[in-house]
């Protein structure tokens, strides 16, 4: 640790244990050493080193086991959401046959597993549109939706990668039945499939991310350790005339998730 170093102390030391943590020099699921230890090693107090720990806590790197000790965490499974060519790359599959694109979806594409590595849950139900839904969908509050609610986990994992709640114009997708059950979970190519099955055509979509502390319930599915944030991303999907066609909100993990743009630049005229 630098003496010369303008951070403070405790965050010299969590970065350091953050290291080893990643190199593998604390193996997960070992216990880190004491608080003693610590602040003989680091030549700190027991209040810097508990600064330290708690830091490591809220990148979600460490565990407070009651009683126990503080633990290593296995390393969780990472998303990274490349939105610049993420849609467009379920946009070019919408139209193939439904084998080809069973073969990845986007979880898959976003995680690097594979299908049998990963668990889907999907709950349907109908709800009337409050007046925020009016407003982003243009209709009367009060017309009735559908609301789409899934989780996708890692099968070695015990907590989703994200939450997702998705809302439709019921009677807009009930001109195909197959759309209105829940059972037909995982579709095949995603929700811009679905809406090809109906004639629907998405021109463009619009991101709102923004970050908060999840709610009690947020951090119990999603197993947050507490001074962790969420990143919540508003989805907005708009087809080809204009209309808003779906809406979504996603709760991610804000300690295991990326979330990746590249904005193409134009040239300045004559180079």
């Amino acid at each position: 640790m630098s003496q010369r170093d303008w951070r403070p102390h405790y965050m010299q030391v969590a970065e350091e244990l953050r290291d080893e943590i990643l190199r593998g020099t604390l193996a997960p699921g070992g216990a880190l050493p004491s608080e003693p230890e610590l602040a003989a090693r680091f030549g700190l107090s027991r209040t810097s080193v508990r600064n330290a720990i708690k830091q490591l806590r809220d990148w979600g790197l460490v565990r407070a086991e009651q009683g126990r000790g503080t633990y290593v965490r296995q390393q969780r499974q990472r998303v990274r959401r490349n939105h610049t060519e993420r849609y467009q790359w379920e946009k070019d599959r919408a139209r193939l046959p439904e084998q080809e694109r069973r073969t990845t979806g986007a979880t898959e594409h976003d995680t690097g597993l594979e299908l049998p590595d990963l668990e889907f849950r999907a709950s349907y139900s109908t709800t009337a549109a409050t007046p925020e839904l009016g407003r982003k969908f243009n209709i009367e509050p009060g017309t009735r939706m559908l609301q789409r609610d899934y989780w996708t986990s890692s099968r070695t994992e015990d907590s989703p990668l994200n939450i997702v709640r998705s809302y439709l114009v019921h009677d807009v997708v009930a001109a195909n039945p197959d759309l209105l059950d829940q059972g037909n979970e995982p579709w095949p190519g995603g929700t811009q499939s679905q809406l090809f099955t109906i004639g629907i055509e998405l021109d463009r979509i619009v991101d709102e991310i923004t970050a908060r502390p999840p709610l009690p319930e947020e951090a119990d599915i999603l197993k947050i350790e507490p001074g962790v944030s969420v990143l919540v991303l508003q989805k907005t999907s708009i087809d080809t005339s204009g209309a808003v066609v779906e809406y979504s909100e996603v709760v991610m993990p804000g300690d295991r998730t990326e979330i990746v743009y590249t904005t193409q630049l134009s040239r300045w005229a004559g180079k």
